[in-house]
Formats: structure tokens, C-alpha cells, sequence
């Protein structure tokens, strides 16, 4: 029988060592009643890409600070797609530059949340863009 709850991983890819708002949103999703794993910091996106396999996550929201999101966020969608796992919702948060948002959208991101997002808009785009059994 399928968990009827909706699991999210949250995930710090790369060497960004700052992980206050994954946290925060980690703790909101929780509290919105979903099922949540945090990665902790420095995750490389075979690490992410794996655990959320073996977690079986509905989504993965990816949260980062340094820049690297054009290098890593491709990397991790193409992992899930050779793993089959492309079904998994992947959402991101974090400091994006404009045309940055639009390239990671064309690339399966679903949704991109900068700070600032109140953290009921990210339950409630969690909650229309995942269909659970």
C-alpha cells in the first residue's frame, strides 16, 4: 500500500553552507502534515538523486545559495531521469538570477521560490502539482 502522505526530500546540493531556510521550509512542510527528509549540506546530486529514489519521494525541493545551480540542478534532473524517476516533482528555492528561472523551468524545475516566498505558497504548489493513489 502507497504512503498516503506526501514525501518530500529536501536537499542542499553542493558545497553552499547555508541551510537556515531549507530548514524553515523543512519545518513548514512538516507542519503542513507532509513527510520530510532533509539531506543536509554539501550533497552531491548522485547523493540527492539516490536518496530520493530510495525514500521514494513525490518531490524534491532543491535549496541553494552559491551559484552553482546552472552546473548542478541539470546533473540531478538527468540522474533522475536515468533512473526512471522522472515523476518525481522538482522544485527549487534560493537566490536565482531572472533568465537563470526561465532555463531551469525549460529544464523540469516546476517551480522556482526566492526568498521572501511565504512558506503557504510553497505547501500549496506542493499540494495542486503532486497526486497522490
Amino acid at each position: 500500500m502507497k504512503n498516503s502522505r506526501i514525501r518530500v526530500l529536501v536537499a542542499k546540493p553542493g558545497l553552499d553552507g547555508h541551510d537556515r531556510g531549507a530548514k524553515v521550509i523543512a519545518r513548514a512542510l512538516r507542519d503542513a502534515g507532509m513527510e520530510v527528509i532533509y539531506t543536509g549540506l554539501r550533497q552531491t546530486p548522485e547523493q540527492i538523486a539516490e536518496t530520493a529514489i530510495q525514500e521514494d519521494v513525490n518531490v524534491i525541493g532543491l535549496s541553494i545559495l552559491s551559484g552553482a545551480h546552472m552546473h548542478l540542478f541539470p546533473k540531478i534532473l538527468k540522474l533522475l531521469a536515468e533512473r526512471d524517476a522522472s515523476d518525481i516533482l522538482v522544485i527549487a528555492g534560493g537566490i536565482f538570477p531572472r533568465e537563470d528561472i526561465v532555463e531551469l523551468k525549460k529544464i523540469g524545475i516546476k517551480e522556482i521560490f526566492t526568498p521572501g516566498t511565504d512558506t503557504n505558497e510553497i505547501v500549496k504548489f506542493i499540494r495542486a502539482n503532486v497526486n497522490l493513489p
